[in-house]
């Protein structure tokens, strides 16, 4: 367990591998096995020779915490208490809602180089006024924010109130283009609930930033991804340099 400023505790899982360490963090409703994928890729980046740190935020998994009661702010202290706790420089890959907190702490946090799968960037665009299929299917109805408090996403967890007013006030996507941490952006281009095109457009207006498109492919890469994972592995096996 790690445990974070404000007292909570969070689960985490630790893979030997290396002197140098990738931390992944996960999406909205997930849990540090980010269904499935971090359990794979955390075994392929040990073997190619780092330690990797797997976790889950507050209101998420076997963490402390209500998901009602999970917020941005909150995840950036969490974030933050995995990263001291390795005590120095690392590797970040961040998964969709995971994107937003790994971005706005770039430049607080030792972070060496990122990558970010199908990330959340345009917090307005995503669940304010989603514009793809399953964000409407989701975030348009909030009626129950102001009659329960929390808006209820298919019985899987619940977003509260606090929440849809940072994503009102924060912007991950200008936090990411006014880094210089070198990173790997990838995506699907038939994701439904999160922007490839928005996605793309970053990755294309910001140094230091390689960009791979998995065709076809949705939310969560499906089929794609031992694509996702062994492009990620060759990418931070690569030596990057900070300008």
């Amino acid at each position: 367990m790690i445990t974070t400023s404000d007292g909570l505790s969070l689960d985490c899982v630790r893979h030997e591998g290396g002197p140098e360490t990738v931390v992944l963090v996960h999406g909205i409703t997930a849990d540090l096995d980010e269904n499935g994928l971090f359990t794979t890729l955390a075994p392929r980046l040990a073997a190619a020779g780092f330690m990797v740190l797997r976790f889950s935020f507050r209101g998420h998994g076997r963490s402390d915490g209500r998901p009602r009661d999970m917020t941005i702010a909150g995840e950036l202290a969490d974030l933050r208490a995995v990263v001291d706790s390795v005590g120095g420089p690392v590797s970040v890959v961040a998964s969709s809602f995971g994107a937003v907190s790994t971005t706005l702490s770039l430049a607080s946090l030792p972070v060496r180089e990122v990558v970010l799968w199908q990330p959340v960037l345009d917090l307005r665009r995503t669940f304010l006024e989603p514009e793809l299929p399953r964000g409407r299917a989701l975030y348009s109805d909030r009626t129950s924010l102001t009659d329960r408090g929390f808006l209820d996403i298919e019985g899987r967890f619940e977003l509260g109130g606090a929440l849809f007013e940072e994503f009102a006030r924060l912007d991950p996507q200008a936090a990411f283009l006014t880094s210089e941490v070198p990173a790997l952006v990838v995506h699907g281009s038939a994701d439904e609930h999160v922007s490839h095109d928005i996605a793309r457009e970053t990755a294309f207006a910001r140094p230091e930033t390689s960009w791979h498109a998995l065709a076809g492919v949705g939310h969560g890469f499906g089929e794609a991804a031992e694509e996702a994972i062994e492009v990620t592995v060759r990418w931070l096996s690569l030596p990057h340099s900070e300008d």
